[in-house]
């Protein structure tokens, strides 16, 4: 686990949804003291855009010192192992 306390949460928060992983997400990172460097993908273009550049076909996602963790059910296993 990377010492430092940051991380890189991309989220999406639509006019029409929240994403409940994406809320689930920062709150484990809120409970563990990470400062977050939140992104928003506020639109559905936004997160098509966000998943084929990244290649990942879901959000929310998380990096921590620079690793890509993936979403939430990978950080939470990420986090267990701190």
């Amino acid at each position: 686990m990377a010492d430092d306390r940051s991380a890189t949460l991309y989220r999406m928060v639509l006019p029409e949804h929240t994403c409940p992983f994406g809320v689930r997400a920062k709150e484990m990172l809120d409970q563990h003291g990470y400062q977050i460097d939140e992104h928003i993908l506020r639109s559905r273009e936004e997160v098509d855009a966000f998943q084929a550049d990244q290649g990942v076909r879901t959000t929310p996602q998380v990096f921590i010192g620079g690793e890509r963790i993936g979403g939430s059910d990978d950080l939470e296993r990420y986090l267990a192992t701190a």
